[in-house]
């Protein structure tokens, strides 16, 4: 029978892949966003300003350089943590920006089956049209040029046909729909996974999951994240051969307003493998960039009686303005035989 042997959760936010002194591109774009979501409510830059206390001492470049410079550490640890065990297949979860599927259709949760996928370079019109400040991080998501990645179809089909006998209703994608570039591509929450935990390398095989963790009408609740989660690791262990099974969760943590005390409160209950403090989050604090603590919510209820036990690798709130906007950087890995660490 399939085992899992090794879980990581990983943010993926695009401070990680921009040179600290170039954070601020970021930061005029938090300054022109009207809706900055925090704790449920929507704030413009000055307002936010008001009800937060002031961050300018988080921003000093020596403070931004030393914030990076421990996030890309925490990707290099967690790239050793799944090379050391050796995983068959990864299952990769996370959340789509509209890169893949559209308003056409939303699905709360989707695996994709296919026998390969193909991972596209941008082309240089669709980085000039970026945001400022994005095109830089996300060329680093993405090979330099067009490649195919091996995925395990077998696994996909087994997973897909298991959650839904126990109940969820996944959608299923053979071919992955052109999308927002129009390649077909898969997007950068999994492409960061290639690229920056696994070094470029496709040795290893993917399962893509796709959470709609963002978008309305129908991102799924903090409680069906947790319990198709456990229906996710249900499917695992139950599939018919011998497989070593590695899981991430790609995304989060809080952003684009960094929250430390959710943050510290989200880390600490996966420690303690919390699932009443996992599945209760409320959808009003799950929006936004934070909205992917849907997929490490996930994760963790696969994860469940694996036997595997969490560590933090590392927690970096890296902040980008004094209003406190900036991403809140993430590093768990769940291992064989190694004490749980503290948040």
């Amino acid at each position: 029978m399939a085992e899992i042997v090794v879980g990581i959760g990983t943010s993926h936010g695009p401070l990680l892949n921009t040179p600290p002194d170039q954070w601020e591109q970021r930061a005029a774009a938090d300054r022109r966003n009207p809706a900055l979501a925090f704790r449920g409510e929507d704030y413009t830059f000055a307002q936010l300003a008001e009800v937060r206390e002031d961050f300018t001492a988080e921003n000093t470049p020596e403070e931004r350089r030393a914030r990076h410079k421990r996030c890309r550490e925490a990707i290099d640890a967690l790239g050793d943590v799944v090379r050391a065990a050796e995983p068959d297949v990864l299952v990769v979860v996370s959340s789509d920006h509209k890169e893949t599927f559209t308003d056409e259709l939303l699905p709360q949760f989707a695996f994709y089956y296919g026998a390969t996928m193909r991972h596209e370079p941008f082309k240089p019109e669709h980085l000039a049209a970026m945001p400022p400040g994005l095109a830089i991080a996300e060329v680093a998501n993405v090979p330099a040029e067009s490649t195919i990645r091996r995925c395990h179809p077998e696994l996909a089909l087994h997973l897909i046909r298991s959650t839904s006998e126990q109940g969820f209703d996944p959608s299923a994608s053979k071919e992955l729909p052109a999308g927002k570039y129009g390649d077909h591509g898969i997007p950068h929450g999994w492409g960061f996974v290639y690229q920056n935990i696994l070094g470029g390398s496709g040795d290893i095989p993917f399962v893509p999951l796709f959470v709609n963790t963002f978008w309305e009408p129908n991102p799924p609740s903090a409680a069906r994240c947790w319990q198709f989660g456990l229906a996710l690791g249900r499917a695992i262990a139950s599939f018919p051969g011998d497989l070593r099974v590695g899981l991430a969760a790609s995304g989060g943590l809080s952003h684009f307003v960094v929250d430390e005390e959710l943050d510290r409160a989200f880390l600490d209950a996966l420690l303690r493998d919390d699932g009443e403090y996992l599945g209760a989050l409320p959808a009003s604090l799950l929006r936004s960039g934070t909205s992917e603590l849907r997929n490490w919510i996930v994760v963790a209820g696969a994860l469940r009686g694996s036997g595997l036990t969490p560590r933090v690798v590392d927690y970096q709130p890296c902040y980008r303005s004094s209003a406190g906007t900036g991403n809140a950087m993430g590093f768990v890995a769940w291992e064989s035989g190694v004490p749980a660490g503290a948040a």
